[in-house]
């Protein structure tokens, strides 16, 4: 039993589940989160959670879910991790029925599932077009349980700023802002769980809650973290195009039959149909975001010359879309205007997913002894492309992983900690803090961001040239010489949200530097990377996981091997 208790950063399904499988054991949790847990980003997950459950009668295994999960992360992912998450897939699914989750039925009362993009099989379980939240609540739910009993206590509206390290290097607690009093403190734990989700705004006009900023995994990167595959980032094909951010319109529309197109010829051409007609509009996400891109800026036939195709679900039952996609059709009707059953949705790729995070061991601790990390953040399972419904499950898997190996770490561990480290990282931190307020100059936060998510989306996103991705590189460090004259125009000592911002935007350019890096090295095409001038996979010289270390002048590169033990290599082809 531990006298510190555990730390759980992030209140999304991976953070309440690892949370939930440590105070299962009696253990003590603080939660720790930018926002109220229950508008974690997980209640943007629309379209489903896989499980090879055969409810349908099409013969699906597990072995076909490896099989699958292997091929759409173009054999970047270790093997063995995958095996372990798709056999745990059903249990996953049973155990959210149990706890209440409300998963669409078939007429007989089974669990309902849909077609969703790489797959040949139905294994998409989903609860309408609301399954983040619904998986969301039901663990919220069984978390409260044990607020109620003292065991769980929850810092909503504080944010991550480091992790506390004794003189071995050992995790040993972190330090947290309260984001209304802008209070820095430090909170001893006998282990610490990163849960903090992608890097998305990074991109800025991506589909990601304006938190997913990977604020708090580079601060880790920062501090001696390793980050892998951080290259590795998914535009999802279809979300509403917009100036300030693009919001996602699930793959489950496409699953439920909506098809994508665009005027040639004076005609509607099914280009997805017509270049793969095995997969059609479902094809994986990688490969789709490129043809769109194609399409429209390659060849010019985006819709009235913008950057737009057609999703059309028009010809479907309007009840039976109601049904199955009712709040992502209210999503577009709402933010555009028009009936998506009446006529067709415009879309365009957008930045959605990152697949590099911090790099993590089978028992997912990362390179800081004591510190775990899972979910989004995490590398682990998703290789060069994460294939569509596999992230609530990775999610839900890796909490439920990394809260169990946490448990086991913490046995017998020495807790009686020297106050001298948590003060000294209480004392850096607020120094830090200091120097940000107090800097002057005549750059603004905020517009830099911006010119970091264009020179993010233009040059290091679906299609990737070295000499755009030195540029970026040349950019991002411009953009790091100017942050040092950021004025602050609020002095308030109050939810000084320009100030917590300001921290966010220093971690954002420090791995926006390890991304691009990272892309101007990989001189092949693997997945959602993708160099024109290096076509294809290159698994001679790059079946190798990305491992970055920080450096002040330039990011630290090596690289690890991939684990095939489970299939080797095919060519991957969804003609």
């Amino acid at each position: 039993m531990s006298e510190r208790g555990v730390i759980v950063v992030g209140g999304g399904i991976s953070g309440l589940m690892a949370a939930l499988k440590v105070v299962e054991k009696g253990i003590p949790v603080k939660i720790f989160s930018v926002v109220r847990v229950k508008r974690s980003h997980t209640v943007c997950a629309e379209g489903g959670i896989n499980a090879a459950l055969n409810t349908k009668g099409e013969g699906d295994s597990i072995d076909e879910h490896i099989r699958d999960t292997i091929v759409g992360g173009d054999f970047l992912a270790h093997q063995k991790p995958i095996v372990k998450l798709c056999n745990a897939a059903p249990s996953i699914i049973y155990m959210y029925d149990r706890m209440g989750v409300t998963f669409s039925r078939t007429p007989e009362g089974r669990i309902d599932l849909r077609l969703f993009g790489g797959v040949k099989k139905r294994r998409t379980a989903f609860a309408g077009a609301t399954t983040g939240q619904q998986l969301m609540y039901a663990l919220d739910e069984q978390i409260r349980k044990y607020e109620a009993l003292g065991l769980v206590t929850k810092h909503e509206f504080w944010s991550f700023q480091s992790v506390v390290r004794d003189g071995s290097g050992r995790g040993i607690g972190i330090i947290a802002m309260d984001m209304k009093t802008m209070e820095l403190r430090a909170f001893p734990a006998a282990a610490v769980i990163i849960c903090t989700g992608g890097y998305g705004h990074i991109y800025g006009r991506c589909t990601a809650s304006t938190h997913c900023n990977g604020s708090a995994a580079s601060s880790l990167y920062q501090q001696g973290a390793t980050f892998a595959n951080p290259e590795f980032v998914q535009f999802h094909p279809t979300t509403i195009p917009n100036i300030d951010k693009m919001r996602l319109i699930s793959e489950a529309v496409r699953g439920e039959g909506g098809r994508i197109w665009t005027y040639r010829n004076g005609k509607p051409w099914y280009f997805l149909e017509e270049w793969y007609p095995s997969y059609g509009n479902l094809v994986p996400r990688d490969i789709a975001a490129r043809a769109i891109y194609k399409v429209v800026r390659e060849m010019g036939l985006g819709i009235d010359g913008k950057d737009a195709v057609y999703l059309d679900v028009t010809h479907i039952d309007r009840k039976r879309l109601d049904e199955r996609l009712g709040g992502v059709l209210e999503k577009y009707e709402r933010f555009m205007g028009e009936d998506p059953r009446e006529v067709p949705m415009k879309v365009f790729p957008a930045a959605h997913y990152s697949m590099g995070g911090l790099w993590v061991d089978e028992n997912h601790m990362t390179t800081i002894e004591g510190v775990f990390a899972a979910g989004e953040c995490d590398y682990l399972y998703h290789g060069a492309n994460r294939l569509g419904a596999n992230s609530l499950l990775s999610a839900s898997f890796s909490g439920f992983e990394a809260g169990s190996r946490v448990v086991e770490y913490i046995k017998g561990k020495d807790q009686n900690t020297d106050k001298k480290w948590f003060d000294d990282e209480l004392k850096r931190q607020n120094e830090q803090f200091k120097l940000l307020a107090a800097a002057s100059g005549d750059e603004n936060v905020y517009a830099l961001h911006h010119e970091l998510n264009d020179v993010m989306c233009d040059k290091v996103g679906i299609v990737r040239k070295n000499d755009e991705l030195s540029s970026a590189i040349t950019k991002i460090l411009e953009l790091k010489e100017r942050f040092k004259k950021c004025g602050t125009s609020d002095g308030s000592r109050w939810g000084n949200q320009e100030l917590i911002f300001k921290k966010d935007l220093y971690n954002m350019l420090e791995l926006a530097h390890a991304i691009a890096a990272a892309a101007l090295l990989r001189n092949e095409s693997r997945g959602a990377h993708y160099k024109p001038e290096f076509p294809e996979r290159d698994d001679a010289n790059w079946a190798k996981i990305t491992k970055v270390r920080f450096a002040p002048d330039a990011p630290k590169f090596e690289y690890e091997d991939v684990e095939m033990s489970y299939m080797p290599p095919t060519k991957r082809d969804y003609r």
